[in-house]
């Protein structure tokens, strides 16, 4: 369960980020997603996105998506993840893991003393068997993953 991802040509990058606020309106009336409503022009504060996103930015940082795995999950290839090293992972959380060296998204299952990482796709978008996470298994969490950023 334990295998440095270093060994397996992946460096680890320094996840220190600095940043100077960086702040945009944020509107108080929120967006209806079914029948419109009349337009409130009220702006409730400055909101800056890395306040938002990430808590702690020593133990964060951004993974690329490549792949569809976990599109029930709302996590589409191309997607951007922020990814929280500090924080536990915990049972139905998402993670990024290190598996056979390679980085992969999936939602982490603790039940009992099995841990496993499972898919979240339609079947169109392939079949995903889950991963069981044990003493003998070349797998391991590298973080939590806070928030998903999709362009349209």
């Amino acid at each position: 369960m334990s295998s440095s991802p270093s060994h397996h040509n992946h460096s680890v990058m320094d996840t220190t980020i600095k940043h100077s606020p960086f702040t945009l309106p944020l509107f108080a009336t929120t967006v209806h997603a079914g029948f419109p409503s009349p337009a409130h022009d009220y702006l409730e504060t400055m909101l800056d996105l890395n306040q938002l996103l990430i808590k702690h930015p020593s133990a964060t940082f951004f993974v690329r998506v490549q792949g569809n795995s976990m599109t029930l999950a709302g996590i589409h290839s191309g997607d951007i993840l922020i990814v929280d090293r500090s924080l536990e992972s915990r049972s139905n959380t998402i993670v990024v893991a290190v598996i056979n060296g390679e980085f992969a998204v999936k939602r982490l299952h603790r039940r009992d003393d099995l841990v496993t990482l499972m898919a979240e796709c339609s079947p169109e978008h392939g079949h995903y068997p889950p991963i069981t996470m044990n003493e003998e298994s070349d797998c391991q969490v590298w973080g939590v993953v806070v928030a998903a950023i999709h362009l349209f």
